[in-house]
């Protein structure tokens, strides 16, 4: 009686979990492809990983974009199969891919009307170099619109002075103010991604962001001196109880300071108007 009774209390615990799942499928998108011509599905976001049902299906990200994915049939009929797709947003697309030698449509848009129909991401390497200078400099020139975001080290003061933004790129702008008469030798001025919180005996991981272009870079602020950098980032923002950090160290030195920066001022980035502006440092650097 006793194993009876354990096992109907099994039973009636497991249909009650199974009552409080709740199942949501993924109704999957039809796609023809064939073996003579390329289909091209646009993604809201980048394309993180892409798994392929068989074979018989050739897929890649298009060369230097990160939102397009090419199909195409390796031979000639093939039986259905799939394909799934996992995006940056951490959306999971499905399609069921079948072959067709004349496929009615060899363009598939999966973005919203909310986005730009031909918006492309193009990889860090692939951004428009002359373009994204253009708004590095009007960035440099932009009024002050982050404040408090700062940190001092024997007479070295770093300040986040804005936080701009144009298409796919972040435009993060610090100003550094040598307040001693010691020349500081910039080591590196380094960006990444860590958790807000760091548990003892427990390791902190770091993501490093990498800029794509810097505006007026410099390796040595003099002493009593001021110097004003634009660095442009690939556009992110903050996951859950991170922070992003801009790190400044000394070479040969000891004089290093971090700023802590949150996703609330990331989110809080202007637009940026092109063109450059008058640079005048001290509408950036109060001390």
């Amino acid at each position: 009686m006793t194993m009876g009774l354990i096992l109907l209390i099994t039973i009636f615990s497991a249909q009650a979990q199974q009552r409080d799942v709740n199942v949501k499928t993924i109704e999957p998108h039809k796609l023809q492809v064939t073996s003579s011509k390329t289909t091209n599905i646009i993604f809201p976001h980048a394309i993180i990983s892409v798994d392929r049902g068989s074979k018989d299906v050739l897929a890649q990200k298009a060369k230097g974009v990160e939102n397009i994915l090419q199909v195409k049939a390796a031979k000639d009929t093939f039986a259905e199969t799939n394909l799934t797709v996992v995006t940056a947003d951490g959306k999971l697309n499905s399609f069921i891919v079948s072959y067709a030698k004349y496929p009615a449509v060899l363009n598939v848009s999966l973005v919203a009307n909310t986005y730009r129909n031909d918006k492309i991401f193009l990889s860090p390497e692939n951004i428009n170099e002359a373009e994204v200078k253009n708004y590095a400099q009007a960035a440099i020139g932009s009024k002050k619109n982050m404040w408090g975001i700062e940190g001092k080290s024997y007479g070295i003061h770093l300040q986040l002075t804005g936080i701009f933004v144009h298409d796919d790129v972040l435009y993060i702008r610090v100003g550094i103010n040598n307040q001693s008469n010691i020349n500081y030798e910039i080591d590196q001025l380094r960006f990444y991604i860590r958790d807000e919180k760091k548990a003892k005996r427990t390791a902190t991981q770091e993501i490093e962001v990498s800029p794509i272009y810097v505006e007026s870079p410099v390796e040595k602020v003099a002493g009593k001196g001021s110097d004003v950098i634009v660095f442009a980032l690939p556009k992110f923002t903050i996951p859950d109880k991170k922070l992003f950090v801009a790190q400044l160290m000394e070479k040969n030195g000891g004089r290093h300071i971090e700023l802590r920066i949150k996703n609330q001022n990331i989110l809080n980035a202007k637009v940026l108007a092109a063109g450059p502006g008058e640079v005048n440092i001290e509408q950036f650097i109060k001390f």
